[in-house]
């Protein structure tokens, strides 16, 4: 993912979630795909997915059951 891609996704889950410490980094030598934070803490990966023409992306977030006590 470039770098515009990511400040768009990175405005749009701000937005959606009204949470301004979402950030969005790029992954090392990964160009398919963002680290997704909140704050310091790493919650997910979005990947991109463009086949057959059509465009979009794809967010990723696992939860542990220790994280829904």
């Amino acid at each position: 993912m470039n770098r515009q891609e990511i400040e768009k996704l990175q405005a749009f889950f701000r937005k959606r979630f009204d949470l301004p410490s979402i950030i969005v980094k790029p992954r090392m030598q990964k160009s398919d795909s963002a680290e997704v934070y909140i704050g310091d803490e790493f919650v997910g990966i979005i990947f991109r997915d463009d086949e057959d023409g059509d465009l979009s992306y794809n967010f990723t977030m696992a939860i542990l059951d220790i994280d829904l006590e």
